[in-house]
């Protein structure tokens, strides 16, 4: 059974990406420091972390601000899976080499039962932190991933926001020397 999962590099303040982000800067001021352990580390507790999701995927859900400022980094899908783009505007389905961009304008429940039919029992991420929110507040968040960053941004796009969310219990919480990955089920009632 696939699960959805979130999974991001967060800062000790709770933003998991600089302020003003654009095409530009797609992870806004300084928010690139963010990712330095995934390129920089050689240590291979950061190395197995930077790599376990990745083969478990199926599909990816994004929003429109998300795809729009990524895009151009990634030159292709973010993974090797199909994605789906939450969006207001029509737009036909745009392939790349490793998966298809597919628009969805119809709301989030839709775009992951999709999701859920690509995926074939594969995981389902959820990139971009207004999206998360969305099947945070909704409730349809298995799993939740943080990578731990000692840094403080000040200021930025946070990944939680005020919103009332389900409760998520502890699973896992391993340090290196440059950050700690830390893993969250929901609680089930």
């Amino acid at each position: 059974m696939s699960k959805l999962i979130l999974s991001f590099s967060i800062s000790l303040d709770g933003f998991v990406a600089g302020s003003g982000v654009s095409v530009e800067e797609p992870m806004g001021k300084d928010g690139e420091r963010l990712h330095d352990w995934i390129f920089s580390s050689d240590d291979p507790i950061d190395k197995e972390m930077a790599g376990e999701l990745a083969p478990t995927l199926g599909a990816v859900l994004v929003g429109r601000r998300t795809f729009d400022v990524g895009l151009g980094p990634w030159g292709d899908t973010p993974f090797p899976v199909p994605t789906f783009v939450l969006t207001h505007e029509k737009r036909a389905p745009l392939p790349m080499k490793s998966g298809t961009f597919t628009f969805v304008t119809d709301g989030i429940e839709s775009a992951l039962e999709q999701a859920h039919s690509a995926a074939a029992g594969k995981n389902i991420v959820v990139m971009g932190a207004e999206t998360a929110r969305l099947y945070l507040t909704a409730g349809r968040v298995d799993e939740i991933t943080l990578q731990l960053v000692p840094i403080l941004l000040g200021n930025g796009t946070r990944l939680f926001a005020g919103e009332s969310m389900p409760e998520f219990a502890p699973v896992r919480a391993i340090a290196s020397p440059v950050v700690t990955h830390l893993k969250f089920a929901r609680k089930r009632p």
